[in-house]
């Protein structure tokens, strides 16, 4: 397979570069380094033989279709994305729009698939009783993020109707482990545990997350080339997790026995969240198998032996 990789150089983009690598295909990475780093590619660029290349790319750039179009790629991996921007604008901009090119370059360059990274914040704020939320669920979300995953989901069913592009779109949920250096909330505390400083949770502690493996969800993309034609499907492991049990998990794993510091909640944060995967285990053959104990305990040992981002 000659595959393409949008966010190549990122966190879970990186990851899935290597996956592929070793499963014998050809991959094109695309990244604009705004927020990956050629050191997570730097293994793969030294030892897989000439089936990587690397391009430093914004995907709203008019080049894009030139590239796909000397690479034309079988698969096409879609995971750059930008959150937390300035202003509503430039975040539609930026992963809106900027996909809109990648589905047109992908039609233009005569892929035969999409398999795009969607997020849980599609399904907006839910209630205790409706999780692990169904990807039959309603979408009602409220997050820029969420609308702009909603949106190019709904793109894609329209390209797949008109174009014959076919896709799947993975809904994932908390992704975390190695790579992630300080981002999100297991980077965090991995970080600050590591360097000795405090930890605060936002709020109670009491909310939730669904915290899933980078190498599962690595494992979910790979499948997902050839299965689950036309379909989005939750990757995420079904189970809830306290921000507090996080911290109490990971602060052993780190020797620490201070308490983590409080601080309010960020408006507008979901309070609990958790996906339903049986879809994914249907159509992809796909389950989780990292257990939290173990994932945090490997983002730990990987950020002592790599460097703590951002500190000296």
């Amino acid at each position: 397979m000659k595959a393409l990789v949008t966010g190549g150089a990122g966190f879970i983009g990186s990851s899935l570069v290597d996956r592929l690598l070793a499963e014998g295909h050809h991959v094109d990475a695309v990244d604009d380094l705004s927020a990956g780093s050629l050191s997570n590619l730097g293994e793969a660029r030294r030892s897989r033989n000439g089936r990587l290349s690397f391009h430093q790319l914004d995907i709203r750039s008019p080049d894009l279709l030139g590239l796909m179009e000397r690479c034309h790629p079988d698969v096409v991996f879609h995971l750059a994305a930008r959150y937390g921007l300035p202003d509503a604008v430039l975040e539609a901009d930026t992963n809106l729009i900027g996909s809109l090119r990648v589905l047109e370059a992908a039609r233009e360059s005569q892929a035969k698939k999409v398999v795009f990274a969607s997020a849980a914040s599609i399904y907006g704020n839910l209630e205790p009783a409706e999780l692990p939320v169904k990807e039959s669920h309603p979408q009602h979300p409220v997050s820029p993020e969420g609308l702009a995953k909603k949106a190019l989901a709904d793109y894609l069913v329209a390209y797949r109707d008109v174009h014959n592009l076919e896709f799947t779109a993975l809904a994932l949920s908390n992704v975390y482990g190695p790579r992630g250096g300080g981002q999100g909330v297991v980077g965090e505390f991995a970080a600050r545990l590591l360097a000795g400083e405090p930890c605060t949770i936002l709020g109670d502690g009491s909310h939730t997350r669904d915290f899933v493996y980078v190498d599962d969800v690595v494992d979910a993309f790979a499948r997902a080339a050839e299965r689950g034609g036309g379909l989005v499907l939750n990757v995420g492991t079904g189970v809830q997790t306290s921000v507090n049990e996080l911290y109490r998990v990971m602060a052993a794993h780190a020797g620490v026995e201070r308490p983590a510091a409080v601080a309010p909640a960020r408006p507008g944060e979901p309070r609990r969240v958790s996906l339903d995967p049986g879809r994914a285990a249907i159509h992809l053959g796909w389950k989780p198998w990292t257990a939290l104990d173990e994932g945090t305990a490997a983002v730990i040992e990987w950020l002592s032996e790599t460097g703590l981002p951002g500190r000296a």
